[in-house]
């Protein structure tokens, strides 16, 4: 299946992008790409790209990615709505301790702790047998 998807190119801290068609089991970084529809500088915001050939490669049947989908739209190169590209928030899960011996948690906690009686008497220290 083909892809139009950004592959990123540029220094350190200093990222541009290239919009490139390639195969969807290529990596974005193998350089591995069919043609290259246009670019994107992310620090300046300079959006170039190949539109007719971006619709061409669309009629053929190559797919989006969800930032390129987004990208296009405001372009008005393609129409619809925007697509919600952020990953999901996985809920909060509460971690439970697990309870000593099988007695439940709430049984350890409402039993109060039994008061010492009566120190024990010191035992008698014997002498080393030499």
């Amino acid at each position: 299946m083909l892809k139009i998807r950004l592959q990123r190119t540029g220094r350190t801290n200093v990222p541009t992008f290239r919009i490139v068609l390639t195969d969807s089991k290529n990596s974005t970084k193998s350089g591995r790409y069919l043609e290259v529809l246009g670019s994107y500088d992310a620090v300046n915001n300079v959006k170039e790209v190949k539109a007719d050939r971006v619709k061409h490669w669309l009629s053929m049947g190559a797919q989006l990615t969800g930032t390129l989908h987004n990208f296009f739209i405001e372009k008005k190169i393609i129409e619809g709505k925007k697509i919600n590209v952020l990953p999901k928030k996985k809920p909060i899960k509460k971690e439970e301790t697990a309870p000593v011996a099988g007695t439940p948690v709430a049984a350890v906690a409402a039993t109060p702790a039994p008061a010492e009686a009566a120190p024990e008497a010191p035992k008698p220290v014997e002498a080393p047998v030499a």
